[in-house]
């Protein structure tokens, strides 16, 4: 491959972080991670189960709807959940690995969808935590994404701290960011990105031993998302721009 496109690099590293026989959870307003557990059930050679909040559980849908929350993403489905089915399964520490989205990330893996600015006097008012705030301190993995990666984004002090807890790991255009003794470090940056890119673009400090260039997709991930994306209206709608 000579171009890996920022839309391309976060669903398929998101994807990467679903792992066998887990249970699986991505959520409303959450269109790339709905397209990495689609891209994970067809390019991945192990079994888990999806739940989604439309409620479907290891859905068949007939299409790739463009919202998260589509019935379609309840067709063919083993059961379908309620949102108090899911909330409960995660505060019973059932749920392996939840995608939950956020406004701001600080570098303790902490998140903020309440407020931009001051509380009293904001810049833009959040829809607030909903089931983040739940989710992220009791899901055993929570994974977030930012289509914009920039210091005002990726900040050394969040606005407003909506929920806490959870973090396993960041993915935005130019690099995948995990969490390791109470911090998120480097785990990977984009092939056409550098380190010293990703430090000048990240509002908080980081380690980054270890780190190296991500992997290409392989061809069963660029094959699967292909099948999903077919004519291009997702990566379109999301216009991702690695710079």
């Amino acid at each position: 491959m000579r171009e890996w496109s920022g839309f391309s690099f976060i669903v398929t590293n998101l994807a990467r972080f679903v792992r066998p026989n887990e249970i699986t959870f991505s959520g409303v307003n959450s269109a790339l991670p709905m397209l990495a557990c689609l891209l994970a059930k067809r390019a991945y050679d192990f079994d888990f189960t999806y739940i989604n909040v439309a409620g479907g559980v290891d859905p068949r849908p007939s299409k790739v709807p463009i919202s998260s929350s589509d019935p379609v993403l309840a067709e063919g489905s083993r059961s379908i959940f309620s949102n108090e089915d899911f909330y409960d399964l995660c505060t019973r520490g059932q749920m392996d690995l939840c995608f939950l989205g956020a406004a701001q990330v600080d570098g303790l893996g902490r998140t903020n969808v309440s407020v931009i600015g001051d509380w009293h006097a904001p810049k833009v008012r959040l829809p607030g935590g909903g089931g983040g705030a739940v989710m992220l301190p009791t899901a055993r993995r929570a994974v977030t994404w930012r289509t914009e990666h920039s210091k005002r984004t990726l900040v050394e002090t969040l606005d407003f701290v909506t929920a806490s807890g959870g973090m396993h790991g960041v993915v935005t255009p130019i690099a995948v960011f995990t969490k390791r003794d109470g911090r998120l470090v480097l785990s990977s940056w984009h092939p056409q990105a550098s380190l010293d890119e990703v430090r000048a673009r990240t509002g908080f400090s980081f380690e980054a031993d270890g780190a190296e260039p991500s992997a290409w997709p392989s061809e069963a991930e660029a094959s699967g998302l292909s099948a999903i994306d077919a004519d291009g209206s997702f990566e379109r709608d999301a216009a991702i721009k690695l710079r």
